[in-house]
């Protein structure tokens, strides 16, 4: 089969020839792929970003964004048959550890175990995983409209379920970066919580999207966004600042659009969070990060999805145009999301 696979970092990924996955262990799903989102993540993959934490035996298949159809079950799979559509959670979790008995997929004791980064991805025509982290498709959904679900629908959910509690009426949340998370996220935020959705980036095309997506107001990142969001919020600041960058200017900026005993959900990674503690303890600001989400995010994501509540922007290629979609990610020419169908 067709896959692209990483052979060094720093390098470009190749489409090659590889054997086909089967299901050999009695709790394997061998999915046939319908689509592969893809990530910022996939690029600092590329790039060696998670080599010194994250062990990688290259080469390696990428992609973590993957639904299709079973193709193959292992033995004791109960939950799906061939033929079912389904999304696939990028974590592999053992499901009997404490962290996975109480839903926190992530903190599973076997460690990292994720699609694209230490185990082969979706970036082909076919991808091995386990029963734990399939999902069924509501009838309706079609695995190339919501793969990235899997991870960037399941990554804003995660922070969206975080901020619920404290978006009552009158409220406001800020989301910073209205790229592939972002316009999930105003679609998440209207759905869940009856705040005001301040949408904040420099992209004319990408505040039309947040637009498009429900947000209540729009605001240009051009240096005056802290106090166009002062102004909306009466000098207070947001109750919830979601930032969806979490590199350059943007997460001095966003921290300062919290208001006292606000939160600043850090979603986005690559830059520096420094701040005088006084800043922080005066205020009584809370600071919490956030990476991708459990099972039953992803759950909960999915079921709204099929109601109508949120949806993906998203733009297909075919498999062997991966550089194509590397290359339009990587120059921000990607408003919403890429996905790759094989």
């Amino acid at each position: 089969m067709r896959a692209v696979r990483l052979h060094a970092y720093g390098e470009p990924p190749q489409l090659d020839e590889v054997p086909e996955p089967t299901a050999t262990g009695p709790h394997d799903v061998v999915v046939r792929v319908g689509g592969a989102g893809l990530c910022r993540t996939d690029l600092h993959i590329r790039d060696g970003w998670f080599a010194p934490a994250v062990p990688t035996d290259l080469p390696l298949v990428l992609g973590h964004e993957t639904a299709g159809w079973v193709h193959e079950v292992g033995t004791a799979v109960g939950n799906v048959a061939v033929g079912d559509a389904v999304i696939c959670h990028p974590q592999s979790s053992c499901g009997t550890c404490p962290a996975c008995r109480v839903g926190d997929d992530m903190r599973c004791v076997r460690g990292m175990d994720f699609t694209g980064l230490t185990r082969a991805g979706g970036f082909a025509e076919l991808m091995r995983t386990t029963d734990r982290a399939v999902l069924p498709l509501p009838s309706g959904l079609e695995p190339a409209a919501v793969a990235p679900q899997a991870d960037a629908g399941l990554t804003v959910m995660h922070v969206v379920r975080k901020a619920v509690p404290l978006l009552g009426p009158g409220t406001c949340a800020v989301v910073v970066g209205v790229g592939g998370l972002g316009h999930i996220a105003v679609q998440c935020l209207r759905a869940l919580t009856p705040a005001v959705v301040v949408a904040v980036d420099p992209d004319p095309e990408s505040l039309k999207l947040a637009a498009d997506c429900g947000a209540h107001h729009v605001v240009p990142a051009d240096g005056t966004h802290g106090e166009r969001v002062a102004e909306l919020t009466g000098g207070a600041g947001a109750e919830a600042v979601l930032d969806f960058v979490g590199e350059g200017d943007a997460v001095a900026s966003s921290l300062a659009m919290v208001r006292a005993r606000g939160t600043y959900f850090v979603v986005g990674y690559g830059g520096e969070l420094r701040v005088p503690t006084f800043n922080v303890v005066l205020p009584e600001i809370s600071i919490v990060g956030n990476a991708v989400g459990t099972h039953d995010d992803l759950r909960e994501l999915i079921a709204l999805a099929a109601a109508g509540g949120v949806g993906v922007r998203t733009r297909t290629y075919p498999l062997e145009a991966f550089a194509d979609a590397l290359a339009d990610l990587e120059a921000g020419r990607t408003h919403g999301r890429a996905v790759l169908v094989p």
